[in-house]
Formats: C-alpha cells, sequence, structure tokens
C-alpha cells in the first residue's frame, strides 16, 4: 500500500490556561480554596496581598489601573538594564525576619492530639492477659486483624494459614479460637466477632443476667434469622412467650452496639468542619446573600516588581542576564494578573450562579419548607445566567450556603420534576418528603406495603408507579415495610 501525504483543515476548540485556571478555582470550596492562594503566594513573589499603602481603591481597581505594566506597551529584553535594581540599598524581606521568639510569645498554631488508634487501645489490654508466646503472637495477630466496626471477617482457616506464612507460627485452627476467646473478653464488648450474631451473642453475655437478657440471649443464639426478619409471632410460639416478654426481650437487644468499634475510632478522628461559601438571611421580608468574605481576598501586582519591569525598559545597558531577569519579571507579573483575574471572575461566577438558584427557590429559602422546593435542574440555571452547565455543576457539587434553617449542600436544591394529577410540574424531593412524612405516621404494627403507600400518594394527587415509591424508598434510607414493623 503506497504512503501518501494530504492538508487537512480541522476546527477545534481548546481551552486556555487562563480559562482551565479558572474552572479549577470554581470548584474549589472556601477552606480549599485558601490552600490554593496560599500556595500562589509562595510560589509567586510578584503577587501581594492587601491593600498598598499608597492606595485608596480597591485592590482590584488599583491593578487595573496600574500604568507600569500593561498589555498594550510590549518591552523587550533589548531595552533593559537591572544594575540599578541590583543595589544594595534594597534589603530582602527575609534577611529583616527572625525565627527566634521568646517562651511567653503566644503560640499560634494549634496541635492535634494524635491519641491512641483502635488497635494499640486492644494491644494494651492484651498485655494484662497471661499468655504462652504462642498464644501472644496468635493474640497479637487477631487484634490486627479486627477492622474499624470491631470485627474480624476473616476465617479461622485463612487466618491460620496466613500466621504460618506470614509469622512462621504454626498452630490449629482449635487453639486460635481459644485465643479467640480471649480477644472476645476485650472492651468495648463484642469486638473481635466474626458476625453480627456473635456480636450481640458476646454483649449479652457480658450484661448482668436477669429474664429479659435470659430471653434476648436465647433469641440470638437460636432464632437469629427469624428476630432479624422480624416474624415475631414464630418467636413468641417458639419460647411460648407474650408479647410484653419479647418486647422487653428486644429493647434489651436494641441497647446492643452492632457496631463496638465505631464507638472508639470514631473519637480520636479530626473532626471536619464546613465553611458555608455563601449565607442567606431573611431582612424584613426579603432574602439578602452574601459571598463568604474568605472567597474575596485582596489581591494586587507588587509594585516592586512593577518599578523594576519599569527601570528595565528605561535602561540602556543589555546582557544576556538582562534578558533572563527580564524574562522572569514578566511571566510573574502575567502569572499574577491572570490570577488575579480568575480570582475575580471566580467571586463573580459563585455570585450569579448562587443569586440565581436563591432566586429560582425563594419560596423554600423564605419557609424552609422542603415541599415548596421547585423542581430545577442545571440546564435552568445555565439558561438563565447565560453560562456552561459544566461550570453550574462545578458550583453546586462542592460549596455550602448557611440559610435561616442549617448549612445546606447547593446541589442538594436541584431536583428531577414530575407531573401531578393537575398537570403540574413537582420537584422529586416533595414526594419524597410526603412518602417521608407518611411513613413517620404509620401504624408501626401494621407498616404500610409500598403498593399502599402508592395508593395514599395517588390519593394526594402524585399519581407515582409501586416501583417509583420503592425507589425512593431506598433512596431515603427506609427500609421495606416487614423490617418497619414494631411491637
Amino acid at each position: 500500500m503506497a504512503l501518501k501525504q494530504y492538508l487537512q483543515f480541522k476546527l477545534s476548540q481548546k481551552l486556555s490556561p487562563q480559562q482551565i485556571q479558572l474552572m479549577k478555582l470554581i470548584q474549589l470550596p472556601t477552606q480549599a480554596f485558601e490552600q490554593r492562594l496560599k500556595q500562589e503566594l509562595e510560589e509567586n513573589p510578584a503577587l501581594d496581598t492587601g491593600k498598598e499603602s499608597e492606595a485608596a481603591e480597591d485592590s482590584f481597581d488599583e491593578f487595573d489601573n496600574t500604568e507600569e505594566y500593561n498589555d498594550s506597551e510590549k518591552i523587550e529584553a533589548e531595552d533593559i538594564n537591572v544594575d540599578e535594581y541590583l543595589s544594595d540599598d534594597e534589603i530582602p524581606d527575609y534577611r529583616t525576619q527572625a525565627n527566634n521568639y521568646s517562651s511567653d510569645d503566644e503560640e499560634k498554631s494549634v496541635p492535634y492530639a494524635a491519641g491512641t488508634s483502635f488497635t494499640q487501645h486492644l494491644i494494651n489490654q492484651l498485655n494484662t492477659f497471661r499468655l504462652s508466646e504462642q498464644e501472644e503472637e496468635i493474640a497479637y495477630f487477631l487484634v490486627g486483624s479486627v477492622d474499624e466496626s470491631g470485627y474480624i471477617r476473616r476465617s479461622l482457616s485463612d487466618i491460620t494459614d496466613d500466621l504460618a506464612f506470614t509469622q512462621n507460627v504454626f498452630t490449629t485452627e482449635e487453639e486460635v479460637q481459644e485465643v479467640l476467646k480471649v480477644v472476645h473478653q476485650l472492651d468495648p464488648a463484642g469486638v473481635g466477632a466474626r458476625n453480627l450474631q456473635e456480636c450481640l451473642s458476646i454483649q449479652l453475655q457480658r450484661k448482668e443476667p436477669n429474664p429479659d437478657v435470659e430471653l434476648a440471649q436465647k433469641i440470638i443464639d437460636k432464632a437469629f434469622e427469624q428476630f432479624t426478619k422480624k416474624h415475631y409471632k414464630k418467636l413468641m410460639h417458639k419460647f411460648n412467650i407474650d408479647e410484653e416478654e419479647l418486647k422487653d426481650a428486644i429493647e434489651e437487644i436494641e441497647r446492643l452496639n452492632p457496631k463496638p468499634g465505631g464507638s472508639y475510632a470514631g473519637n480520636n478522628k479530626i473532626v471536619e468542619h464546613i465553611v458555608p461559601d455563601f449565607a442567606i438571611k431573611i431582612v424584613d421580608g426579603e432574602l439578602e446573600l452574601t459571598l463568604n468574605g474568605r472567597n474575596a481576598p485582596e489581591l494586587h501586582v507588587s509594585r516592586e516588581y512593577n518599578n523594576m519591569l519599569k527601570g528595565y525598559k528605561d535602561s540602556k545597558e543589555k546582557s544576556k542576564a538582562q534578558k533572563d531577569a527580564v524574562m522572569f519579571i514578566k511571566q510573574k507579573l502575567d502569572a499574577a494578573k491572570w490570577f488575579i483575574e480568575a480570582v475575580r471572575q471566580r467571586q463573580q461566577t459563585l455570585f450569579v450562579t448562587m443569586s440565581s438558584i436563591m432566586e429560582y427557590q425563594t419560596e423554600y429559602f423564605l419557609t424552609g419548607d422542603e415541599r415548596k422546593l421547585r423542581p430545577m435542574i442545571l440546564k435552568d440555571i445555565a439558561d438563565e445566567i447565560e453560562m456552561d452547565v459544566s461550570t453550574i455543576s462545578r458550583v453546586a457539587n462542592s460549596k455550602y450556603v448557611d440559610t435561616p434553617y442549617g448549612t445546606k449542600l447547593i446541589k442538594e436544591f436541584f431536583s428531577e420534576s414530575m407531573t401531578n394529577d393537575q398537570g403540574e410540574e413537582v420537584s422529586t424531593r416533595e414526594i419524597k418528603k410526603i412518602l417521608e412524612t407518611v411513613i413517620e405516621e404509620e401504624n408501626k404494627k401494621k407498616p404500610l406495603t409500598d403498593e399502599a403507600l402508592s395508593k395514599i400518594l395517588k390519593e394526594k394527587g402524585y399519581p407515582i408507579a409501586r416501583r417509583t415509591v420503592a425507589k425512593y424508598r431506598e433512596q431515603l434510607d427506609i427500609p421495606v415495610a416487614r423490617l418497619r414493623k414494631e411491637l
């Protein structure tokens, strides 16, 4: 086959570096944006924060009015002299700073407590038992196999094989079983269990005996499947008890912890605080939107760098080193200008987008009633403010707004629509809220099936199928009717 050369013209769209930078900034929440800003300030010495001493205007206006550096003013490297800007009269800032401090100086940083890991907590308890060397190695291995929930999710045969291959400890399943009983004595109660049934049984064994606890123990050990499926009549017949006795035993079981490890591990995690990107207040019956001040830093181009560039332009001497210095300064000034412009566009995009969402959902923000949420998709807001859907998605996915009804994730205000029996479009969030209310008010002794829920919603003017009810119920983390049954 012969090789051929040919020309092809193609029109394609590509994002500029500035556009890519803006898109990355828009999707950052407040805390991540602050970290990005700090990183940029460290990397680019031509970027400063705050207001300059000689400026009376806003930092962004000041940058726009700076005459020392202008896009239309092209500066060639051949016209630059760096000598007069490298004199010893200028003392760098880093030489005027000291890292030493007295013992009574205020410590600004807040240290985090490292705490003790869950595994170490269990090992510390193991050290109080008298075990042989081999039993101790097996116990340590079992403790190391406990997950965050407090369970050992592996079979004894797998653990026995791993002990032989990885620890060079040759043992039997029976010996591992005996050491596992020691692990079951550790706190919190139920740790080291291999399944939920064993976990609950261990906790009941640790409780002070009484008729309710003894009955609960029998139910867990001998009729666990019937208990999980809430076959209460079968349980009463099996153990020859009445409804009141069964109710007391179930209350004992409900007090147990199905995830014993979670109660300890959760206390050592650093709490992550949500910083709202917006705040909505009701002032004299009107909604008022504000952007978190941490999203609007005062940035400007360093006056020193601008002055240096102007001096380079007026200089007549030329050298390769001078050209390299000019290129470096121009690069940093360009980067500073692009970053400031991107930050300003980020502020405008966030504010315009949230303003449109607020106007679209005015009735909800005034009342706080989720049933007042209008059906809204990304395209609705994109068309309203004439921006791309991807931009709206970036704003909505990771931003929070402080409302009179709590801090909300912005994407929660978006929902699909359905048509009710009057031909009006309503939000699926409204239907879910009504479904949740109906289930809360149902008779727990005879919970409503999905078919019954579908009929109730149709009576309320929302004609949806049983399968749709099941889908919404699962999205709300509500179990099926049988598992909602109570005595």
